[in-house]
């Protein structure tokens, strides 16, 4: 396994609270990871004891991209009624008030996912639950170099 690591530090922002369900807006009541998690699950990625919500990180580059995932679920389907979905996850480490935690990139991939848009330099972590963070807060976050890239603004 190759030791190559960055780690950027960013700050959590509101996402639009589908995830966890507890948008307004959501469709979801339950929230999309949670009614995710047993597709995910049956494909070989066991996201239990993670939080059912992401931390929407936003970070200080223009954009990044998922290079070699450590999963890729083509055309799932998780729910009836909207397109297949194409998933794929990055292992990373979250540090928060000097604590580790172990999660992942959570990454619908744009092209399958029409009814929902993310900024690009916006990263969705799918971790266990972390108490006390709040929007604003800075976490910094390390991936494998091998596993995803980030672009310098331009």
């Amino acid at each position: 396994m190759a030791t190559n690591q960055i780690q950027l530090k960013g700050v959590l922002i509101q996402g639009h609270q589908v995830a966890s369900g507890k948008g307004v807006q959501s469709p979801y009541p339950a929230g999309t990871i949670y009614l995710q998690k047993p597709f995910f699950k049956k494909l070989g990625l066991d996201l239990s004891n993670l939080f059912e919500g992401t931390l929407n990180v936003w970070l200080p580059c223009e954009s990044f991209k998922i290079l070699n995932p450590d999963f890729c679920f083509e055309n799932v389907t998780w729910i009836e009624g909207f397109n297949q979905e194409t998933f794929s996850f990055v292992k990373c480490q979250v540090e928060y008030q000097g604590n580790q935690y172990s999660g992942w990139v959570y990454y619908p991939h744009p092209e399958t996912k029409t009814q929902h848009f993310q900024q690009q330099n916006l990263i969705e972590i799918l971790a266990p639950y972390i108490p006390n963070i709040v929007y604003g807060d800075e976490l910094a976050l390390t991936f494998q170099t091998e596993r995803i890239a980030f672009f310098a603004p331009k």
